[in-house]
């Protein structure tokens, strides 16, 4: 029973651990891109952030797109290319805002 409400209502019951391992990281330009993939059904839309990190300070972008895979290998991948064009895009702009937290 409580497994059809975790499933209506959108509960996936996962830990932080659990979410945090479904999480992979990259290096790039002294910034650190990680591929969040979010499962839909038997696929997976692209989805990631990039961070920089200065001191105590974490500034994020987050970025989610319209493209779907059936692999989340093939996801991961198309993560962190997608990071580093938004980073070579951008170029410094994209934290000079000071924001801490944006949608890219």
């Amino acid at each position: 029973m409580a497994s059809f409400f975790s499933k209506l209502f959108g509960l996936s019951g996962k830990s932080d651990a659990q979410a945090a391992a479904a999480e992979e990281r990259e290096t790039y330009n002294d910034l650190v891109l990680v591929a969040t993939p979010m499962q839909e059904g038997s696929q997976y839309r692209l989805a990631g952030r990039i961070e920089k990190h200065g001191g105590d300070v974490v500034l994020v972008r987050t970025f989610v797109r319209a493209d779907v895979f059936t692999s989340r290998d093939d996801t991961v991948a198309a993560a962190f290319r997608k990071g580093r064009q938004i980073v070579d895009q951008h170029g410094p702009s994209l934290f000079s805002d000071g924001e801490a937290t944006r949608n890219v």
